[in-house]
């Protein structure tokens, strides 16, 4: 290296150290960050609905017409392990004065039904709207408290506080053996869209063959949409599913706990990274018609980024990391991320909420 070479590199290196920490770790020479402006948005609130005896996940937020915060959400016991979301979950509602809490338990409002039920051994992935002037819970439901018989389901309710109306059948089914979602459907996220018409977002698992090199992942998540002139549908997929595929990018990368609002004219996707930026990251895109993606950016980044935790326990091996994004919506604004991390003062698992500090 000459010295003319040697002075500049000097210089670059002083003024990449002078750089704040959130920016450097994201700038390269080489590089622009690939934060979208959603992620600049956010300022870490901490963590709320921790309990001693349960692991919780799944947190979706509404404002009442009290001007209070209702918050659904998923939880199982302790004594399952963070595993014990897919045999022991229930969905429970907590409520607080602000979205910052603290946040207080209101009761249980969805738990697994037992055998002869599609929701027999789960109830999971709660995801709570106001339509057509009544609340609408979708959720998931197994029937063997494995993988293969998730489905999506709706129950509704004239108020936050119930009685709320139990589906006897799921929502939405699998395809069609040999389809890229025969497998299983879950995750929902729904939107009214302007036209009228009833949008739902739902994961599926293309099992063929696909093993992620570096994270050892299988199958590739992908999303579809299903549409319907009803609430309650019948809901029917576009023909041109799956919507968000990421498996041609290379490296089995995919996605998944996606969140879909409509904004600004714009429809918007917050999910949870799997190997696109890296395993403990979110992603962000948009869409003009919602059927349609843009190229995924940085949507949120790792707890570490945010705050400073203990080191991990061994029983936590998701620890670092935020998933399941939903937002809270006041005066028709995003204004608040909850989502779903490992750890806290149980060792277990709760909400992790974030302040949307700008117009987006």
């Amino acid at each position: 290296m000459n010295r003319k070479e040697f002075l500049g590199t000097t210089l670059l290196a002083s003024l990449a150290a002078m750089l704040p920490v959130h920016a450097h770790d994201f700038l390269t020479i080489d590089q622009e960050p690939k934060l979208s402006d959603f992620a600049k948005s956010l300022s870490p609130v901490g963590r709320a609905l921790e309990f001693e005896d349960y692991y919780v996940w799944c947190n979706s937020p509404i404002e009442g017409p009290d001007r209070k915060i209702h918050v659904f959400f998923s939880r199982w016991p302790k004594s399952k392990g963070m595993s014990g979301w897919i045999n022991s979950s229930e969905i429970a509602h907590a409520v607080a004065n602000t979205p910052e809490g603290p946040y207080e338990y209101v009761s249980t409002v969805l738990s697994p039904r037992g055998e002869g039920y599609w929701d027999a051994t789960t109830c999971h992935n709660p995801s709570i709207h106001f339509v057509d002037g009544k609340y609408a819970l979708f959720f998931l439901g197994n029937s063997n408290g494995k993988m293969n018989t998730k489905r999506i389901g709706l129950a509704t309710a004239d108020s936050l506080y119930g009685p709320w109306t139990r589906p006897d059948e799921p929502l939405l089914l699998p395809g069609k053996e040999g389809q890229w979602d025969d497998l299983l459907t879950t995750n929902p996220s729904f939107i009214k869209h302007p036209n009228g018409e009833y949008w739902l977002y739902y994961k599926s698992l293309d099992t063929d063959g696909y093993v992620h090199p570096k994270f050892e992942t299988k199958g590739n998540r992908k999303y579809g949409l299903a549409t319907a002139k009803s609430l309650e549908g019948p809901y029917t997929k576009y023909e041109g599913n799956p919507v968000v595929d990421f498996h041609t990018m290379g490296n089995n990368q995919q996605c998944e706990d996606a969140y879909v609002w409509f904004e600004n004219g714009k429809f918007k996707m917050l999910a949870r990274d799997m190997g696109v930026f890296g395993m403990d990251k979110g992603l962000y895109m948009e869409s003009k018609d919602g059927k349609h993606w843009s190229e995924p950016l940085i949507g949120y980044q790792e707890l570490s980024k945010y705050i400073t935790q203990a080191p991990a326990p061994k029983h936590l091996n998701r620890y670092g990391r935020v998933e399941r994004p939903q937002l809270l919506f006041q005066d028709g604004k995003p204004t608040y991320l909850f989502t779903a991390s490992q750890g806290g003062k149980y060792e277990t698992a709760s909400a992790f909420i974030f302040k949307i500090n700008q117009k987006l």
